[in-house]
């Protein structure tokens, strides 16, 4: 009876090992927030810069983005450890979308 109660508690701990914070998960959280900051602040500097033109809002906004590539690219980098495309694709049009959301902000314009 001992020799199964032992079993069972620990069977009971060994469930739970994947539940503990890591130190590296954190670190990773640390560094993708550092780049997502990056590079919202990017696209925000150069919409400013460029949002006043009387250019189209689209054109802008996918200029904005372009221009912040390399922030996107390291968002994508920190964000996307198992190299997954898709996860890449939809950072990159998460960058298009508020490239455009930061266009109209510094145009005056309604955001959607």
């Amino acid at each position: 009876m001992r020799i199964v109660l032992v079993f069972l508690v620990l069977l009971l701990l060994g469930a739970c090992e994947g539940g503990f914070i890591r130190v590296s998960d954190l670190g990773r959280k640390t560094k993708v927030e550092k780049t997502y900051e990056a590079r919202d602040a990017c696209l925000t500097k150069n919409a400013a810069a460029d949002g006043t033109s009387s250019a189209d809002a689209t054109t802008l906004a996918h200029a904005v983005a372009i221009a912040c590539a390399p922030e996107t690219e390291k968002l994508v980098e920190a964000s996307n450890s198992g190299g997954d495309a898709k996860i890449g694709d939809a950072i990159r049009k998460d960058s298009e979308f508020r490239a455009m959301k930061y266009v109209l902000q510094a145009r005056g314009q309604a955001i959607f």
